[in-house]
């Protein structure tokens, strides 16, 4: 008797939590339609032909992507796994893991491997203006990037990596990436003129990172884009920055929305000039508040002023010394005095001794851009004072 009533009660248990699994179980229809839509709210399209669910896995075949204004472009099969459903009805996936790339065109062959995302959040409604409507990723990699031509490598990355971190009281984003280890064979340049430049300035090889960071203040709406640099072996540190105001989360939704509304109008030249008014509209929203360029000399400038000189028939010495001369000449067309001297004394002591030019603009206030724009077409003279601009060298 007690047999009996053990077995109802295993078969009963079992009945329960099948029924309990296929209740919580993740629905892949709804997966890929809020995914859609959530893709959709940037102006693009994803389509697959069927979702396999395993668990926490889904896999999506046959997965084609049309970015706005694009072609589609066939994937193929991507996996998400650890994909949780939130209580609002959205969607956490852990990471999205894509097939190699290896395609061959007009003799040219591309590869790419370990392409993943991690960390995706997939709103349940997607399309407003506020951070739980927006589709967010927290991570992307991809593992080593090569272009092949006639057998020969042109081009490499070892591995690249982007990072967005949500600070703890959601006011803003802190993100970062790096491309490492990028290399680039120009020894197989096919112009005469363009394989003696690059042999005279020891390009034929160049190896070298590009490192990005920055934040995003979500209610002044304010990117401060901190360090973007190309950094070369034996040619230098190319490092570019800025900061705006005024790029808030409403005016991310009405750029989405005025380019959902370009790719929706068959007349292509209409589309684009209403694009255009559109985005002239929403400039107006934004204000400038610094920027930076340095350049940060490992030996390419003693190499260009070589190979100047010798276009010349003069030494890279001369060469120095005739833009040194000629920069005060050149400038004075522009007639702004003062930036004229700093610009003057920055180069001649670069020339001199090449170590770090650096050009700023630091307003004392945020100028709206309209100012910056009624500037250049009524005063351009008047632009280095209303932006701030100094420049100054081996600092």
């Amino acid at each position: 008797m007690n047999f009996y009533r053990t077995t109802r009660l295993m078969l009963s248990s079992a009945a329960f939590f099948s029924l309990a699994g296929s209740a919580f179980a993740l629905d892949g229809a709804d997966l890929l339609k809020k995914l859609n839509a959530a893709y959709a709210a940037q102006g693009g399209t994803i389509s697959a032909d069927s979702v396999d669910i395993d668990g926490t896995t889904a896999t999506l075949k046959n997965v084609s992507v049309k970015s706005a204004g694009g072609e589609s472009l066939a994937v193929g099969e991507v996996t998400f796994s650890g994909v949780e459903e939130d209580e609002d009805g959205g969607y956490y996936i852990e990471e999205a893991a894509f097939p190699d790339i290896d395609t061959t065109k007009d003799g040219v062959t591309v590869t790419a491997q370990e392409l993943t995302v991690g960390g995706i959040s997939i709103p349940a409604t997607p399309g407003g203006d506020t951070l739980d409507t927006m589709m967010l990723y927290e991570t992307a990699h991809t593992g080593p990037l090569k272009v092949v031509k006639d057998g020969a490598e042109l081009f490499s990355v070892l591995e690249s990596d982007v990072n967005l971190t949500l600070r703890e009281d959601e006011s803003g984003f802190d993100f970062d990436g790096a491309f490492k280890s990028m290399k680039a064979d120009l020894s197989k340049a096919e112009d005469p003129q363009s394989k003696d430049a690059i042999e005279k300035l020891a390009l034929q090889h160049i190896q070298g990172d590009i490192t990005m960071k920055g934040a995003w203040e979500l209610a002044p709406g304010t990117i401060d884009i901190s360090e973007f640099a190309f950094d070369f072996t034996n040619i230098g540190k190319l490092n570019l920055g800025f900061k705006i105001s005024g790029y808030t989360m409403p005016f991310v939704k009405s750029l989405q929305d005025a380019m959902k509304q370009s790719e929706a109008n068959p007349n292509k030249e209409e589309s684009q000039q209403a694009l255009g008014l559109a985005m002239l509209g929403l400039m107006q929203q934004l204000s400038f508040e610094a920027a930076q360029v340095r350049f940060e000399d490992a030996s390419i400038t003693k190499r260009a002023l070589d190979y100047a000189g010798a276009q010349q028939n003069i030494s890279g010495k001369q060469m120095a010394d005739s833009l040194k001369a000629m920069t005060p000449i050149m400038l004075a067309q522009l007639n702004i005095p003062e930036l004229q001297n700093a610009v003057s004394a920055a180069v001649n002591t670069f020339l001199d001794d090449p170590k770090s030019l650096t050009v700023k603009a630091a307003p004392e206030k945020p100028v709206p851009f309209p100012t910056i724009v009624g500037a250049a077409m009524g005063a351009p003279n008047t632009l280095p004072q209303v932006l701030g601009v100094k420049v100054t060298a081996n600092d």
